[in-house]
């Protein structure tokens, strides 16, 4: 099992002695290409002091299961409190969270993967956070939470868990090609209008439009501003001495 290992503190803890954070990434297997940003791990100890407070950057859709202190999660007027699996769409607004000592297990969706793995249009799901285990685009994957939030459980037996559930549920998509173009080209930050958008995605502007709401979550416009925001905070973040 492949893995990328960081340690470091919570930027914002505050209190006592500051929470240690140790995360580990785990690529995707090959067969899964593009369909996750990653499959990672996180164990979280307050030490004893108050939970941790920050917020997320928008990102695509994702799964979390927690064992330990369960989080507080809001996105705008969305919110879920004390649910061992939450779950968000994709996000266009951060996502401000408390959490205490906890081991969490986190599951990117990229848009490809939205595509074969859930069934409702990620317009639907766009800027909401929840108790996936209620909510009828993710409950599918509630299953899950038997063995990622076992406290008993090794990790290779739960990253075992994830990809055997990924694989079972797992469904080609006939608009994969589309999904793949439009997402290229929004990274790419070459298209200066919808219309450039969608001649790079190799198709009409109504497409363009169809495809963005059933997997991206955002109008095609929403979706370029977004990932021009989301290249400036990068590039923000990772600027040597910043304190973002």
């Amino acid at each position: 099992m492949g893995e990328i290992e960081l340690v470091g503190d919570p930027a914002r803890a505050t209190g006592g002695e500051r929470p240690l954070v140790l995360s580990r990434f785990h690529p995707p297997p090959e067969r899964f290409e593009g369909c996750f940003t990653t499959f990672y791990q996180l164990d979280l100890d307050t030490g004893g002091g108050p939970p941790v407070e920050d917020y997320l950057q928008p990102e695509w859709g994702n799964v979390r299961f927690f064992t330990g202190a369960l989080p507080v999660a809001e996105i705008g007027a969305s919110r879920a409190e004390g649910t061992r699996f939450t779950a968000t769409g994709p996000s266009s607004r951060p996502c401000r969270f408390r959490l205490g000592t906890s081991r969490m297990w986190g599951i990117g969706f990229l848009p490809k993967g939205w595509a074969r793995l859930i069934e409702t249009d990620a317009y639907d799901c766009a800027n909401v956070v929840c108790d996936g285990e209620r909510h009828p685009a993710f409950a599918r994957f509630a299953p899950l939470a038997r063995t990622l939030c076992d406290p008993e459980a090794s990790l290779d037996e739960q990253y075992a868990a994830i990809l055997e559930w990924m694989d079972a549920l797992m469904r080609p998509n006939r608009d994969e090609i589309k999904i793949v173009r439009v997402h290229e080209a929004l990274v790419s930050g070459e298209c200066a209008s919808v219309a450039e958008l969608a001649d790079a995605g190799g198709m009409s502007i109504r497409t363009l439009e169809r495809v963005c709401r059933r997997y991206f979550g955002f109008t095609p416009k929403l979706l370029m501003r977004r990932q021009r925001f989301m290249r400036s905070l990068t590039a923000f973040m990772l600027r040597e001495g910043s304190r973002w």
